[in-house]
């Protein structure tokens, strides 16, 4: 049930993690693998995704002193998941596609929730406002120790949580995706994210089969991807969103 009180016929997956943790890199690679067998899936990411989204995502991830405050920060966040939810994700999802999105609601409990401290009930409260009853089929959390994942970061990947939030902040944010993961263990999968990107990919792989029985066959990892797929994955607004850093 979404947005409108329908059920949709796609399949909704979220990649979560604390900073570092690989979700961007998965995301493509499952999204290749999906195209070359013929399966359609739109990837897309948070905050971004769309012309909103991605003027927002500049506001959050690299706006200049003084750093919004976490209020600012969960309206923001929340308002460019409401426009990804209704230009990008339903449509998607009417479409029977299965759609793969980079962070999504639980990163905002996760960051301005436990690592913030805004009360999570009304984060759930702004969130459920933003997009309905709509939650991911499954979420993968890509697990890793905050200082392997911060010491991962590129130069060009640093944004102002990296630059202004302390390792004790980021241990916070860890501790509560855990916390909720633990709470849905139905919704989550949990992967060690200091395993090999093969590896993890292959749980996320079986993880995906598993969420979709019979309804679509989910090619194994070992079955070769065509080398353009990527460049027939559907991402808005552009194809440069494809690169998602956070």
């Amino acid at each position: 049930m979404h947005l409108d009180g329908k059920r949709r016929s796609g399949f909704f997956l979220t990649l979560e993690g604390p900073e570092g943790s690989g979700k961007s890199t998965q995301a493509q690679r499952l999204a290749a693998r999906l195209i070359d067998s013929g399966i359609p899936c739109t990837v897309t990411r948070e905050p971004g995704g769309t012309a909103l989204g991605e003027a927002v995502r500049q506001i959050l991830l690299h706006s200049p002193e003084p750093s919004p405050v976490p209020a600012a920060d969960a309206l923001l966040f929340n308002a460019a998941r409401a426009q990804l939810a209704a230009e990008v994700i339903e449509p998607a999802l009417e479409r029977g596609e299965i759609v793969i999105c980079d962070r999504f609601g639980d990163s905002t409990l996760a960051y301005q929730g436990y690592g913030a401290g805004l009360p999570l009930e009304a984060l759930r409260d702004l969130q459920s406002f933003a997009v309905g009853d709509l939650r991911p089929d499954l979420t993968v959390l890509i697990d890793l120790p905050v200082e392997d994942g911060l010491r991962r970061k590129q130069p060009d990947q640093v944004t102002r949580f990296e630059e202004r939030a302390d390792v004790e902040f980021h241990r916070r944010v860890r501790d509560g995706f855990l916390t909720l993961a633990a709470s849905e263990p139905d919704r989550f999968l949990v992967v060690d994210g200091r395993q090999t990107v093969e590896v993890i990919e292959d749980s996320i792989l079986q993880a995906l089969r598993a969420g979709l029985g019979s309804r679509v066959q989910v090619p194994s990892r070992n079955e070769a991807v065509a080398p353009d797929a990527s460049s027939q994955i559907t991402s808005e607004p552009e194809r440069s969103s494809l690169r998602m850093n956070r």
